[in-house]
């Protein structure tokens, strides 16, 4: 059976639309995913313009929803359900798994859309008709009243906010979110059903601000000091990845409060930090990178509570895989928090996406 996937071979070169063989068996704990609509995740924009580096030729993409259509021994319960996935797999069984709860730094961990073709199945990412999860993948089905736009995006940027939002500190009644991207969104939505009484989302850019009132928060253009004044907030969570957005967050602390970073996934993200004010403020400082699968089922689960939420409205029109060049644009515009991909009917050869 042949399908179709979008391929990087690297930050410099066009991405090819390529026809290519699905495996005609799938080992113990694999499934192989028809995919519904993926969305395009802000890591992949840096990785296609050469902000970070993925080994190639790749299938990008994580972030999506299918139906599993084929299933290794011990998942053939899996059969015709249709699900999201962790983006990491893991195996279990080592200290990061197992002691440290920290599957996502498994020390056998594979992640989809950030293995090389030659790895696995090659089937790794989402950019594509089909995907091949493997074993330590942990799948999540999707209930029928959630749209594919809805559960598309869960995976990632939800599931990461499901995690940073988990520990609140003692008495949380005022948090303040530093960027209005999905992952701030999202954020907004969980503080304020977590019964966080008041939420204040910055950002620069007045079209993500836009969104903020519908997720029950308060938008703030450019710095939260000037409405709610130093040493006046109970959590700060950062997931702008601009490290210059760091002071302020720190003035903002209470005694007592939290800082939790979960944007500034990059070398250049240098903070400069008086370990005076942490130790007299009685701060805590903690970084998040992806999530545990509890955080994943949390993050559907949350969809499902809250499915009255104007969800949809943060996805864009789905657009054919092989106008994926164009997505990645739209995608960089920021004119939608998330745009959407669909894998076209049309039959093509190797060729460049146009």
């Amino acid at each position: 059976m042949n399908a179709r996937a979008a391929i990087f071979d690297g930050a410099a070169r066009p991405l090819r639309l390529a026809t290519r063989e699905l495996p005609t068996a799938l080992g113990p704990g694999e499934v192989l995913v028809e995919l519904a609509m993926s969305t395009i995740c802000g890591s992949d924009l840096h990785t296609v313009r050469g902000r970070r580096s993925e080994a190639t030729p790749c299938i990008l993409g994580h972030e999506g929803v299918g139906r599993v259509i084929a299933a290794g021994a011990g998942r053939e319960a899996w059969l015709s359900r249709r699900v999201t996935w962790t983006l990491a797999s893991s195996c279990g069984a080592c200290k990061a798994c197992v002691e440290h709860g920290l599957p996502q730094k498994c020390r056998a961990l594979t992640k989809v859309g950030h293995e090389p073709l030659h790895s696995g199945s090659g089937w790794n990412g989402t950019y594509a008709s089909h995907l091949v999860l493997r074993l330590g993948a942990t799948l999540v089905e999707i209930p029928s009243a959630l749209p594919d736009a809805v559960a598309a995006p869960a995976n990632c940027a939800l599931a990461t906010m499901v995690a940073v939002t988990e520990d609140l500190p003692r008495s949380c009644r005022v948090a303040v979110i530093q960027g209005a991207g999905m992952l701030g969104l999202y954020g907004c939505a969980l503080l304020r059903s977590r019964g966080v009484a008041r939420v204040v989302v910055v950002d620069v850019d007045p079209r993500r601000l836009a969104h903020v009132s519908a997720f029950g928060g308060e938008p703030v253009r450019e710095s939260a000091i000037e409405r709610l004044g130093p040493a006046s907030t109970d959590l700060v969570i950062e997931v702008t990845g601009d490290a210059g957005v760091f002071a302020e967050g720190l003035a903002l602390l209470r005694p007592g409060g939290a800082y939790h970073l979960a944007g500034l996934v990059h070398p250049s993200a240098a903070l400069a930090l008086s370990g005076e004010a942490l130790v007299r403020g009685c701060l805590s400082l903690r970084g998040f990178h992806n999530y545990a699968p509890r955080h994943l089922e949390r993050a559907v689960a949350f969809l499902v509570q809250e499915r009255l939420l104007p969800w949809e409205r943060l996805v864009s029109p789905p657009l054919p895989l092989e106008r994926l060049p164009e997505a990645l644009e739209l995608a960089e515009s920021r004119e939608w928090p998330r745009v959407a991909l669909v894998a076209s009917s049309k039959e093509l050869g190797s060729t460049s996406c146009t």
